[in-house]
């Protein structure tokens, strides 16, 4: 089956106006100043808020 009509580079715009890639949004954690995910534990060194704070691990060479 064929379409009716082609499609329009405009209307193909349009509908792909929503398509867009948005980046990630990253904070500054208040500790250490390393960027990290919002509402998330700090990889670097684990604060979550001022009174909780997880245990990391520390980083291993190989």
């Amino acid at each position: 089956m064929l379409p009716v009509a082609r499609t329009s580079k405009s209307r193909k715009g349009m509908r792909r106006a929503h398509h867009a890639l948005t980046g990630i949004a990253a904070v500054r954690c208040p500790r250490c100043n390393q960027a990290k995910l919002p509402h998330r534990v700090c990889g670097s060194c684990g604060y979550v808020n001022r009174s909780l704070t997880v245990a990391t691990v520390g980083k291993q060479n190989s």
